[in-house]
């Protein structure tokens, strides 16, 4: 009998307790809504100027200053007739000519009854330009004398025009039996007297170079003159032998 007390009392409680719980929820849900619906409905009752603030966007910045302009340079074109150093054809007739009037040349400084050019003052019969141009009319130019070469060499051709005597070498036997014939060439040295100083071989056959250096010693030449004075000459002499000639 307790038990169903309590079981029939549990029973009620918890059933009590359900109902209880869902009508205070829908009368909170019922509160908060018409809380909410209130101000949708009743706009007048809004602060205007709030509300404006807040729908109103606020006004762009405003835009930077503009930059500052560049100073304009102005060039002067000056026109000219010269074009790279030359001058250019004109393209039309200048209307006005301007012509150059150049001053007049001093009169010419005049010697006191002397010439003209001389020094003011100067006796007469003076010379001209003065002083000085008397001086430098009088002294005696002296061209510098050149030093006279010791010793010239002088092509072939032009020392046999000085031969004065012409010795014939002797054709060596054994050259001549050996049917050996040709050209002896040496280079000779001539004293200022036309003589002959020092020979040597340059080109020839050795059994007919002695017979050529021989009889060339015994030439003789006319004394080579430079500038008027006798000088040595270096030159080549030939000796031909043939054995048509020998």
């Amino acid at each position: 009998m307790f038990e169903d007390s309590l079981i029939e009392s549990g029973g009620r409680l918890k059933t009590k307790r359900g109902y209880t719980s869902i009508v205070s929820f829908a009368i909170q849900i019922m509160i908060i809504g018409v809380m909410v619906l209130i101000p949708l409905i009743f706009t007048e009752a809004l602060p205007k100027q709030q509300l404006m603030t807040f729908l109103v966007a606020p006004p762009p910045p405003p835009p930077p200053p503009p930059p500052a302009a560049a100073p304009v340079k102005i060039v002067k074109v000056i026109q000219t007739d010269i074009v790279n150093g030359q001058l250019r054809t004109p393209t039309k007739i200048p209307k006005k000519v301007e012509m150059i009037k150049e001053d007049e040349a001093p009169p010419p400084v005049m010697a006191s009854a002397g010439v003209v050019g001389g020094v003011p003052g100067g006796v007469p019969g003076g010379s001209l330009n003065g002083v000085i141009g008397s001086v430098l009319s009088s002294t005696p130019t002296v061209a510098p004398k050149i030093a006279t070469p010791q010793r010239v060499r002088v092509s072939s051709g032009v020392v046999s025009g000085l031969l004065v005597r012409r010795v014939q070498p002797t054709y060596p036997p054994l050259a001549r039996q050996a049917r050996i014939q040709g050209v002896v060439v040496l280079q000779a040295q001539i004293s200022k007297d036309g003589n002959i100083e020092n020979l040597q071989l340059i080109s020839g056959h050795p059994m007919l170079a002695p017979a050529a250096i021989e009889a060339v010693k015994q030439w003789k030449y006319r004394p080579y003159l430079l500038n008027g004075e006798p000088v040595e000459v270096e030159t080549q002499v030939q000796v031909n032998f043939t054995l048509s000639g020998g």
